[in-house]
């Protein structure tokens, strides 16, 4: 019999008063070990709330931005024993009733990197609130970095997350940016270093009170995602390896 895994939530917030208790009653009971909130200086009482829910609590005591809060949260899931690491932002926007399906096809050995695809049709990302710009760059910047990697994810730009420890502990996340761009040096440096990766589909929701950055950051975050391919280039030419690319351990 398999040695059972040690599985860690963690949220990386910033704000999510309104919709941290929502998130946290959608996952299955007993599915997870802990639960790590890292809160990223919010000014409406997410970390008193998360304390009351019983969650570990981490406060930052200056904003680090959300590449840098994930460092945070990484970091104590990897030093509090985790085998499993599923990222889920407590604002709601994923559904965390998938929380054991992510978790299984890593603990099974099916996968290392499992996302959550929210673009299952066009007609239900559309219904899920999905702004039709969003849903067009997205369609267009995943078959463009499908195609570069040669991967066939469903989408490149979902933050609902979950890593095995072997994936935490060989990608230097640690060179990352702070900003929102983490998200993507982070599956293209697990694409480059042949993880095996996969999704399972979750809905789309787009509400007041989800996360979402505006049109202007969305444009520097597609430029930014461009600029990380541009890296990977350079390094499968020979030309100079950025230290992004640089694996913690032998791949």
């Amino acid at each position: 019999m398999s040695e059972k895994k040690k599985i860690i939530v963690v949220m990386p917030a910033y704000n999510a008063a309104k919709t941290l208790e929502k998130t946290i009653r959608d996952i299955p009971e007993g599915s997870v070990d802990e639960i790590i909130l890292v809160d990223d200086c919010s000014k409406d009482g997410t970390a008193e709330l998360s304390r009351k829910l019983g969650l570990t609590t981490i406060e930052h005591e200056k904003n680090k931005g959300y590449g840098g809060n994930q460092k945070t949260c990484y970091r104590e899931a990897l030093k509090r024993g985790a085998d499993v690491v599923i990222m889920i932002h407590p604002d709601y926007q994923y559904d965390s009733r998938t929380t054991p399906f992510l978790s299984g096809l890593i603990s099974g050995g099916i996968a290392d990197f499992v996302l959550g695809n929210r673009i299952r049709t066009r007609a239900e990302a559309l219904k899920g609130g999905m702004p039709v710009w969003k849903y067009v760059a997205n369609r267009i910047l995943t078959m463009f970095e499908n195609f570069f990697t040669g991967q066939n994810l469903g989408e490149w730009h979902s933050g609902l997350r979950a890593y095995s420890r072997d994936v935490l502990e060989t990608i230097p996340w640690e060179e990352n940016s702070d900003d929102f761009v983490f998200d993507q040096q982070f599956l293209h440096q697990a694409a480059y270093f042949g993880f095996r990766m996969g999704d399972i589909p979750v809905s789309a929701r787009y509400f007041a009170e989800a996360s979402s950055i505006n049109f202007r950051r969305s444009v520097v975050y597609g430029l930014s995602s461009l600029g990380v391919m541009f890296w990977v280039l350079t390094a499968r030419l020979g030309v100079w390896t950025h230290p992004t690319l640089r694996p913690k351990k032998p791949v």
